[in-house]
């Protein structure tokens, strides 16, 4: 087994871990902190919308050998307004000028075609209205209203209303980081950056309905049991499925990162980059939201119900009397809790002090703290019978 593999195991079967839930409070501020500086940065710089959103005209020139500089200072010389150019496959460019009208895109394209050198009649030209972007919008933003009420619907009826609210939380977060990233880097947004935010929806709730699925396992039977909070078993959720997600979030955001630093970046993708940047953001921002802000989310809501309440005080007033135990050498008497609890990963309960099971061949944790083989799960030892003599050897009574 791999070492990747070996730890994924430990984690599952809860003999290693992270106290994600317990230092929530933490990831919650760096949450808070990245969301505040997106929305800032979205406020300041705004987004750069593109050609489909504003309306303009957007020329395509057959190959030349003029440079992006050259050709930029040509079309906002002729225009007047500022271009975007781009360097096609081809040799050949895209030129994307705002708020230009039919009148003037003829006078721009034939000045184009002169100082590029090409024949004008093989300048291809687009003309694209305002309202044709304002629909694109409109349409964006109902299919994420849609997106969402569907979402909460079908969490809270698969789940319960509490994840369903924390998965909602979650997907806010990954949209306002992913359109904030944007903001900053400058990046144009065109229908293909809409399609991509539709995208990372799905892959950010992916993750996030995994840990809830584990978690809905585990806690069956959690209030009749006076061993771990609600929250220690949600820990205990995340840590079991985190190679997993780890996993799928790499092998996702692999090919990503070849459209936006090789597609978009080396050889000039165009739309490309407005695609790969909102799926590479998301992913990631899916998978940190998922693990750090969810689930977390869920362990504080379940954790204000009255019956969770009286669960961690069950829970800690029998450490205390333990630990009275301990400190006066007296033995630890069999624990109460129910056969039909069981915590995530090897179908015991969840082990969150770091104790690994024993050794295969000497036998495995059972549910009430006894040791099993093999040979004789499910048999526990029996007493010696009070009735015996201590100095008569067992046998028929005479």
């Amino acid at each position: 087994m791999s070492r990747l593999g070996n730890v994924g195991a430990r984690l599952y079967r809860g003999d290693i871990g992270y106290d994600f839930v317990g230092k929530r409070k933490f990831w919650y501020g760096v949450s808070i902190l990245i969301t505040i500086t997106a929305i800032v940065g979205l406020v300041v710089r705004g987004l750069n919308m593109g050609i489909e959103f504003e309306g303009g005209a957007v020329l395509t020139t057959p190959k030349t050998t003029a440079s992006v500089q050259h050709t930029t200072e040509v079309v906002e010389k002729d225009s007047g307004r500022q271009a975007i150019v781009q360097q096609l496959g081809n040799g050949g460019m895209r030129i994307q000028i705002a708020g230009l009208d039919t009148a003037k895109s003829t006078d721009v394209k034939e000045s184009i075609a002169k100082e590029l050198k090409v024949d004008p009649n093989r300048i291809d030209t687009q003309l694209v209205g305002p309202s044709w972007g304002e629909q694109i919008a409109n349409k964006a933003w109902q299919g994420l209203g849609i997106f969402m009420v569907l979402v909460v619907i079908y969490l809270a009826i698969a789940f319960e209303w509490r994840m369903a609210l924390a998965a909602l939380i979650a997907l806010i977060h990954d949209i306002t980081i992913t359109v904030g990233v944007y903001s900053l880097v400058g990046f144009e947004v065109t229908p293909g950056t809409v399609i991509g935010l539709l995208t990372i929806l799905g892959y950010s709730l992916y993750d996030t309905v995994v840990v809830f699925d584990s978690l809905r396992e585990s806690n069956r039977g959690v209030t009749k049991q006076t061993r771990y909070t609600y929250s220690e078993v949600a820990n205990r959720s995340i840590n079991s499925t985190l190679v997993r997600s780890i996993n799928t979030t790499v092998v996702a955001l692999l090919p990503v990162a070849g459209l936006l630093f090789i597609g978009g970046g080396l050889l000039g993708g165009g739309m490309l980059n407005d695609i790969a940047l909102s799926l590479f953001v998301g992913l990631a921002a899916g998978a940190y939201s998922s693990i750090f802000i969810a689930t977390p989310l869920v362990a504080d809501f379940k954790e204000r119900q009255p019956e969770m309440k009286a669960l961690a005080r069950r829970v800690r007033a029998k450490r205390l009397k333990n630990e009275d135990r301990e400190t006066s050498g007296e033995d630890e008497p069999e624990d109460g809790q129910p056969d039909g609890f069981e915590g995530p990963g090897d179908g015991g309960v969840p082990v969150l002090d770091g104790s690994a099971p024993a050794a295969a061949g000497a036998g495995v944790v059972g549910p009430r703290g006894g040791s099993e083989t093999s040979g004789s799960r499910g048999q526990r030892r029996q007493p010696p019978s009070r009735n015996r003599s201590r100095n008569r050897p067992s046998g028929k009574r005479r």
